[in-house]
């Protein structure tokens, strides 16, 4: 009799294990740009950012159009060619080989969840700085630390205006190198010779104009050689070599959880200049500025 009980629990257990193989999805939209749509069952429906395609599903990109998946082993596809795909000849190319890059994607659905902006409305107690005449967008000083060498500079000026003057300082306040543009954002290079050296710079920006409109002080820290090392190999195990402008969004929810809001900052940037008309890059770089508080709504 026992021996029956056994083989019936198994039994259903091998059935259930088998009902939740078929139910588990295949891959997550990350991105979507475009008229896009997927086929469950026999009706096409719009494609939505966040939604789980099934290996029996199909996925029509239209044209102009593209769209960005994570499978559900954490392998990045971005598809552009205008046609129908079938789902499981997807998961089939995207390969078994498991990957870190679930636990990040994980992240940047959550983080960009229609509750995780109700959440962020409705949150008090933000931190305000003072009414600086030039709003730089970059974290306070205990996110200050940076992974990588490019660093992307924005801000906004309430007073002063073109040209702004960027100045790097040591953290004796002397002036190391000095970045002079027309716009409101710049690029620094830490590899600089003038740069290089250093294990932190304070960055400011002023009008050139107006001396007296300039931000506040803000810190640039390189990582610590055993954090660096961390980060490197966690990094290596997310497949996002291919410069693209969905891996850049990827690399971006990756810094973020990292705590490397800096560097998140450029993968941002250089994935909205990569790819200009996609619309979940712009929204999800808008979201991350307003829930780490380096933007207010206006």
């Amino acid at each position: 009799m026992k021996k029956v009980n056994f083989l019936a629990f198994v039994g259903c257990f091998l059935i259930g294990f088998a009902l939740q193989a078929q139910d588990q999805y295949a891959f997550r939209v990350l991105a979507n740009k475009g008229a896009n749509e997927v086929k469950s069952g026999n009706a096409w429906q719009p494609l939505k950012t966040g939604a789980q395609l099934k290996k029996t599903d199909e996925l029509k990109v239209s044209e102009n159009a593209s769209v960005g998946l994570v499978s559900y082993k954490g392998k990045p596809m971005e598809l552009k060619e205008a046609k129908v795909y079938k789902v499981a000849d997807l998961l089939e190319k995207a390969g078994v080989t498991a990957s870190v890059l679930n636990k990040y994607t994980d992240f940047i659905l959550s983080s960009n969840s229609a509750e995780a902006k109700k959440n962020r409305l409705s949150a008090t107690g933000a931190v305000h700085r003072g009414l600086d005449d030039i709003k730089v967008f970059l974290p306070e000083n205990q996110y200050a630390e940076i992974y990588n060498n490019i660093v992307i500079v924005n801000w906004q000026a309430t007073k002063g205006s073109a040209p702004f003057v960027v100045s790097m300082k040591n953290m004796f306040d002397e002036e190391l190198a000095q970045i002079e543009t027309s716009e409101k954002t710049a690029q620094i290079d830490l590899s600089d010779p003038k740069l290089a050296n250093e294990t932190a710079v304070l960055i400011e920006v002023h009008s050139k104009g107006d001396s007296k409109s300039k931000s506040e002080q803000h810190l640039i820290k390189r990582l610590s050689a055993n954090r660096y090392e961390a980060v490197k190999a966690d990094l290596k195990n997310t497949e996002l070599n291919e410069e693209t402008a969905f891996n850049k969004y990827l690399l971006a929810g990756f810094y973020e959880e990292n705590k490397l809001l800096i560097d998140a900052i450029t993968c941002y940037e250089q994935a909205i200049k990569m790819d200009p008309e996609n619309p979940t890059y712009k929204e999800g770089y808008e979201e991350f500025l307003l829930r780490n508080k380096l933007k207010s709504l206006k």
